[in-house]
């Protein structure tokens, strides 16, 4: 049994990672300040293996006993969030990531630390591959969280190379799922409240605009044997299945049984054109990929969201 730190760990993806811990047998402590995450999250799990620290990780973070793994996912994600709290946003990604690699120092445990897709920017290359260095406005609206990450990643490698701390780097590109806030302001669950509401879904631009869709299980599956099998590497995490926005809109209507009338509104300067991952490391390394598809995903997290809905 494996001693895990998940920080963030009451937030959309943090928390199916304690889930996908707890059910493999291992001691999971979730920490997380509530500024994104939520405790409805976490509510339901009933394990003596099971911690919740409520703390804010760009102070001094304190763990008694052991750690095997520091799983670090604590971060705004969603760009209504990140331009909401734009400094808790760099100091969670700068201050928050020393604290959380100094704890895998003192401890000796694995870190692995959530990066984004948003690492590469606008991308002038396609599909991004982990060797693409990025193309990424610094000062724009995305700033805040594309260069939050970035340093995350140079302070990770950098704690590898000169501590010897056993790291990795999982750029995760737009995982969605059950347990989403209905107004976080990406995409799916944008679309899908719009739908069930009866409301037009709003398309910005032509909306032929890409994005590649993972499903929540995918990934978490993924990330588990990436911190497991995995060492001192960055991989990206994500569905190579690449989706246009207004495809999306299409494919949500079907499944709502609704006439396709998308409302479209004028494009956003900082709206990335193209996003699709290059997975053939994160195949060759874990043997593994994602399997769910778009429409199975969407069903099933559907029907979690028509519970919020009511």
């Amino acid at each position: 049994m494996a001693r895990i730190l998940i920080t963030g760990g009451a937030g959309f993806l943090g928390s199916h990672l304690c889930d996908h811990f707890l059910a493999e047998g291992h001691e999971v402590i979730c920490m997380d300040n509530l500024i994104t995450g939520n405790i409805e999250n976490i509510s339901h799990i009933r394990s003596e293996n099971f911690f919740f620290i409520k703390h804010d990780v760009t102070n001094y973070i304190y763990i008694d006993g052991p750690l095997d793994f520091i799983l670090h996912f604590a971060s705004p994600a969603s760009p209504i969030d990140y331009q909401e709290l734009p400094i808790q946003t760099l100091k969670v990604g700068s201050l928050g990531t020393h604290k959380a690699l100094g704890l895998a120092k003192e401890k000796n445990a694995t870190f692995l630390l959530a990066s984004t897709s948003e690492v590469y920017g606008d991308p002038l290359v396609h599909p991004q591959s982990e060797n693409y260095w990025g193309n990424v406005n610094p000062i724009g609206p995305r700033g805040v969280y594309d260069e939050a990450k970035r340093f995350s990643e140079a302070l990770t490698m950098a704690y590898h190379r000169y501590h010897g701390v056993e790291t990795r780097i999982a750029r995760i590109f737009n995982t969605y799922g059950p347990r989403m806030r209905l107004g976080d302001g990406r995409v799916v669950p944008t679309m899908m409240a719009q739908a069930m509401r009866g409301e037009a879904l709003t398309v910005f631009g032509d909306g032929k605009q890409t994005r590649s869709f993972c499903f929540v299980e995918d990934h978490t599956r993924l990330v588990r044997k990436l911190s497991e099998n995995v060492s001192n590497e960055i991989v990206n995490v994500g569905n190579d299945k690449e989706t246009k926005i207004i495809d999306l809109a299409e494919l949500i209507h079907k499944i709502e049984n609704k006439k396709f009338e998308p409302k479209y509104l004028p494009g956003r300067e900082y709206d990335h054109k193209r996003r699709q991952p290059d997975i053939s490391k994160l195949k060759k390394l874990i043997n593994d990929y994602p399997k769910v598809s778009l429409e199975e995903g969407l069903r099933k997290t559907i029907d979690q969201f028509k519970q919020k809905i009511k």
